[in-house]
């Protein structure tokens, strides 16, 4: 018995996100998960708000986090974004990897905590704009290095219907 679903599940090289479906994703979800190296050399991790700006990554927290102190010992860091809760059909997700700057002033980015505001409270930004006017506020820059990897479900899905063969002219590529 043939099983021709079976290359397109061990291999998932042609899975992955196109580049315009990277940026939709990103558009459409506001939330991610930060992984970071704990204290103790451990991976870690905190779901946490973004904002994309001129393809870096930007996040706010309070100063004395897990997360924050850990950014002062090992700024490399990696940023998984799932297509989970959002509009967008289909399950997708990517994972780039970075290197964090810690801003301890956030008044030098200040314009960047008003961007995030309005986009996850666009019915009061102003509002949420003052929850995060907090004396220990810090503001986490993540430039991306690397995209680490990405995964477009609706691809298997098609693969394993025979929408779509296993071509394995396309496995192994790299991601773009």
């Amino acid at each position: 018995m043939t099983r021709p679903y079976v290359g397109a599940m061990e291999s998932l090289a042609y899975a992955r996100l196109d580049p315009p479906d990277r940026e939709e994703l990103l558009e459409s979800q506001v939330e991610c998960t930060f992984v970071f190296e704990d204290e103790r050399g451990w991976p870690s991790g905190v779901v946490m708000n973004y904002l994309r700006r001129d393809g870096v990554f930007w996040l706010t927290a309070v100063e004395g986090r897990a997360h924050v102190r850990a950014l002062a010992r090992e700024p490399r860091v990696s940023i998984v974004v799932s297509s989970a809760g959002s509009p967008l059909s289909g399950r997708r997700m990517l994972a780039y990897r970075g290197l964090a700057t810690i801003h301890h002033d956030v008044s030098d980015v200040g314009e960047v905590l008003d961007a995030m505001a309005a986009r996850f409270r666009p019915g009061d930004p102003k509002g949420f704009r003052r929850l995060l006017d907090s004396p220990n506020r810090v503001v986490i820059e993540v430039t991306p290095i690397a995209l680490a990897t990405s995964h477009d479900h609706r691809k298997v899905a098609a693969a394993l219907a025979g929408h779509d063969s296993t071509r394995t002219d396309r496995q192994g590529e790299a991601e773009q």
